[in-house]
């Protein structure tokens, strides 16, 4: 499989209150951050959301979909939200939250193994370009949020970091 490891910032001049909120209220992604097709809930949580289970279809710039499952794995109000991937996507996501003068920063690490055969073959060449694409519909997702919450995307940058090289197992 092949291993990705994204990190992207986003700051908004914005309550970490409301940056939390919509960044938690998953099901309603469709509706202000573009490439998120779907967000169905499979299992609710406990009531901190622990333990609840969504399944993502996500599309973007390139023409194929992804799709996979996440489960709530950590819930600490205003502060961190961690989940486990499972599908053509697998692998750990971790949304941690920061506010100071009004700015709220949100911070999104993302490590995944692509599960896809045809996206495994292609990761020597192709890597640069599914990375292009992580970038884009993330920063959709800032300019989607800043949106909903008439707020300023401060930076929508997006840094990449890629800690280990493809590795193919068909």
């Amino acid at each position: 499989m092949a291993h990705y490891s994204f990190t992207t910032l986003w700051r908004l001049d914005a309550p970490v209150a409301a940056v939390w909120t919509a960044v938690t209220e998953v099901e309603r992604w469709p509706q202000w951050w573009r490439g998120v097709e779907a967000v169905v809930q499979l299992r609710p949580g406990d009531p901190a959301g622990v333990g609840a289970i969504h399944r993502y279809t996500w599309k973007s710039k390139l023409p194929y979909r992804l799709i996979f499952e996440m489960e709530t794995t950590h819930v600490e109000p205003y502060r961190r939200l961690e989940g486990r991937a499972q599908g053509e996507l697998q692998g750990t996501g971790c949304w941690s939250f920061d506010a100071a003068g009004g700015v709220t920063t949100e911070r999104y690490g993302w490590n995944v193994q692509t599960t896809q055969t045809w996206m495994n073959l292609l990761a020597p060449l192709a890597r640069p370009l599914f990375a292009w694409n992580h970038d884009v519909v993330m920063a959709w997702g800032g300019a989607g949020l800043a949106q909903l919450l008439g707020a300023r995307l401060l930076t929508d940058a997006v840094e990449i970091e890629q800690r280990e090289q493809p590795v193919n197992k068909n």
